[in-house]
């Protein structure tokens, strides 16, 4: 058997190795996601506002920080961990200005036919030339003779058409002028947190390069962002969960110690719990494909209940033998592991396939640990587990538990005060917004829409999206959507948005303003009119005529020819192609400077681009809206699996009385555990419910070895030990997450700690007979 085991488990090693496993968001997603949800998904992962980084420079005065502001700007952009590092300087625009100069009839919104008249001409020019003293001029004063009509600060201007951030010294400042900004754009994407955390520490260490060589080491940088987001959050959750498992672990390895005196049982205890994992593992990942991350950390505290099944081996077959065990106890174990089985695999029919997997990786892993338990720990312990008696102690708590039915009339009470009060606040018993799942602190959170709304940068709020089978059909959805969201812009609806059909237009488009620009010989002739009386001599524009028949022969620009350019990542990051093969563009919105909290007009968006076939996305309310469906398809699936439970038990137990006692007993634990969170000020999630689904896994082994008794067999001082010791360790290991500063850890800690000794202590009142009979 120990043959047969080692052998599968290194074939689960090999299947592991080669899984893929993914942390993007498709976790919350259904099996047919909608247009807006897909969308969010897609931004979340690649998007645009995924990227950005944003800056602030505080202390000191404002010369002090646009110095450090221009130094750290040059050290970002020759790093090469960003396509874009922008603090308002002229010099920020070198990057793209050989590609916006080749281009720039091609790019340019300003060319038409209107453009290249006499009028037309003379109007471009003198606006040109009185540009010149701006610091995008300075830039382009060198190429006033290629570019006499300014196409390239028409380019500009299209693209930083939302309004502005405050200028201090040259560069950019916070609106209250106290701060120096700089926008960053990374080159990795938002998904890829190693590259984002690789990006803040390029940025950190520039900062302090720049202060070592200014000599202003008083100023203060602080960043914000998708990607300072997520890095932080791992690194939290990470500390967070080495510091308590290194807490717990250690408090639970004293505990066993202390009970099998033997650190041979402590490794042996160590196998069921780590099949599981790997069989779980291995299931998901051949079943789905890809494992979520999600799932992982989950599944892992779900089948935490494993290492009741070693302790409930270890003590039994110590005080009573292995057979004895076999014949005995087992049966009961095995009763309790069918429960847990079947109570999360009623979310194998969940249309999510984050439920799904759930599902999935807790049964596979709850059965392989008990199979473990019950077939290779017996072959590695074939000379006999030795496992010193029982104190006084266990004497002591079977003569309270034939008493323990004396205090019914107090469950009876707790049954109405519980019900009376859950009743009552019904409607406020779970949180829909998925905050409450998140790391950052509402400071954080207040910092970075301060931040953004002092960049003018893109909110990770709101998106318009369209979708089309090609390229080109997807960029001219883009220009459509935008002709409408200008009407808004003017209208001041919204501040602004972004669009990949401003970095690169539609073929279609391009031929259209292409064609705008004349013969180079009758060029000539109406700039030699319309400069008669201009500074600038028309023969002097000889560059300009030699660009203008390069652009004609040229053609139009597509993706390869931006390769290398901040435009490129611009037009990746909002012009994807969809699962499906199709493309779809995304078009971030920008709320207006005053808009209250970073809202839109929503009803009015959609009005505005009713038949343009765009699709306009709140992506907090798509989220949370999705996440409320997910909160309830699995509170429903939960309640399906209790229902086959009673089925399950009913059918083993044949008894109304025994059935009842033990649903009884499960429910009310988890109905006090429901209030007592509620009564210390939390609304309940997705990981409240995880930690429901564990409690009933977890106190219905309980409940039924004291339904044992009721059944004719008294209760052993073996079996009361062993529950004993496998509650201490529950309420250590998860009573440790409940003091964690991470929410979706310290919900699963708060939860299963105090339901799993309730659930101990609620069954020897309730399940075991009078007189332990």
């Amino acid at each position: 058997m120990f043959l047969i085991w080692l052998a599968l488990m290194l074939a689960g090693v090999a299947v592991v190795w080669n899984s893929r496993f993914s942390a993007d968001m498709s976790f919350f997603l259904p099996s047919e996601p909608s247009v807006e949800q897909q969308a969010l998904v897609e931004q979340m992962r690649d998007g645009a506002v995924s990227r950005l980084l944003m800056l602030s420079i505080e202390g000191g005065d404002a010369p002090q920080r646009a110095a450090v502001s221009r130094g750290l700007r040059t050290q970002l952009a020759s790093s090469g961990a960003f396509v874009s590092v922008q603090n308002g300087e002229a010099g920020g625009l070198e990057g793209e200005r050989d590609v916006l100069l080749r281009y720039r009839y091609q790019l340019s919104p300003a060319v038409s036919p209107e453009r290249f008249t006499e009028e037309g001409l003379r109007t471009a020019v003198a606006d040109t030339i009185d540009l010149l003293s701006s610091p995008a001029g300075v830039l382009l004063k060198p190429y006033l003779a290629n570019d006499p009509t300014g196409e390239v600060l028409a380019v500009l201007g299209q693209l930083d058409s939302a309004a502005q951030p405050q200028m201090r010294a040259g560069v950019w400042a916070s609106r209250n002028g106290e701060r120096a900004m700089l926008l960053l754009q990374t080159r990795a994407p938002g998904s890829d947190t190693d590259g984002q955390a690789a990006a803040i520490d390029t940025v950190r260490l520039a900062f302090a390069q720049t202060l070592q060589a200014t000599g202003h080491s008083d100023l203060k940088l602080n960043l914000s962002g998708p990607g300072q987001f997520a890095v932080q959050s791992r690194a939290t959750i990470k500390a967070e969960v080495a510091r308590l498992s290194l807490i717990s672990s250690v408090a639970i390895w004293l505990v066993l110690f202390a009970v099998y005196r033997s650190f041979r049982l402590l490794l042996l205890g160590l196998i069921p719990v780590l099949s599981g994992t790997l069989a779980g593992i291995v299931t998901v990942s051949l079943v789905h494909g890809t494992v979520f991350g999600i799932t992982v950390g989950f599944g892992s505290a779900l089948i935490g209940e494993a290492v009741d099944y070693a302790i409930y081996y270890f003590v039994q077959a110590g005080h009573q033998g292995v057979h004895q065990w076999r014949r005995v106890f087992w049966p009961t174990i095995r009763l309790g592991v069918l429960t847990t089985a079947i109570g999360f695999g009623a979310l194998l029919f969940s249309g999510f396939p984050g439920l799904a997997q759930l599902g999935l990786y807790a049964l596979s892993g709850v059965v392989t640990a008990a199979l473990v338990t019950r077939f290779v720990l017996p072959a590695l312990t074939s000379a006999g587990v030795n496992v010193p008696q029982s104190g006084l102690w266990v004497k002591q708590g079977l003569l309270l538990l034939n008493q323990a039915h004396r205090l019914r009339w107090l469950a009876v009470v707790l049954t109405v005060a519980v019900g009376a009060y859950l009743w009552q606040v019904r409607d406020g018993l779970w949180d829909g917004n998925l905050s409450a799942l998140s790391t950052v602190s509402a400071a954080e959170a207040s910092a970075d829409s301060r931040m953004r709304t002092d960049l003018a940068a893109p909110d990770a709020r709101y998106l318009v999206t369209v979708a089309a089978p090609d390229q080109e059909g997807a960029l001219q959805a883009a220009e459509r959507a935008g002709q409408r969201l200008d009407r808004l812009v003017e209208a001041g609806v919204i501040g602004g948005y972004d669009s990949p059909a401003r970095f690169l237009p539609s073929e279609q488009l391009q031929r259209q303003r292409l064609a705008s620009v004349p013969e180079p010989a009758e060029l000539q002739a109406r700039l030699d009119r319309a400069l008669v009386d201009s500074p600038l001599s028309s023969r002097k524009l000889g560059p300009f005529l030699a660009d203008v028949t390069a652009a004609r022969s040229q053609g139009v620009v597509r993706r390869a020819d931006l390769e290398g350019s901040a435009l490129a990542l611009a037009v990746d990051s909002m012009l994807t192609r969809n699962q499906h093969g199709g493309w779809t563009a995304m078009l971030p919105l920008r709320p207006t400077a005053d808009a209250p909290e970073s809202s839109l007009p929503t009803d009015q968006i959609r009005a505005t681009l009713a038949g343009s076939g765009a699709v306009f996305v709140d992506l907090k309310t798509e989220f949370e809206s999705l996440y409320s469906g997910y909160m309830s398809e699995a509170v429903q699936l939960s309640l399906a699996g209790v229902v086959a439970i009673a089925v399950l038990l009913g059918f083993t137990m044949r008894s109304a009385l025994r059935l009842s006692r033990v649903l009884f007993t499960l429910a009310l634990t988890v109905a006090c555990v429901i209030a007592l969170l509620h009564l210390s000020g939390a609304r309940l999630h997705l990981l409240h419910l995880v930690g429901m689904l564990l409690i009933v896994a977890v106190g219905s082994n309980y409940a039924l070895f004291f339904d044992r008794a009721a059944a004719g067999e008294p209760l052993d001082q073996a079996t009361l030990m062993s529950m004993s010791v496998a509650v201490l360790t529950t309420v250590i290991g998860f009573g440790t997450l409940a003091s964690s500063s991470v929410p979706v850890l310290q919900a699963v800690g708060i939860t299963v700690g105090p339901g799993a000794l309730l659930a101990l202590l609620l069954s020897a009142v309730l399940v075991y007979p009078k007189g332990g009979k």
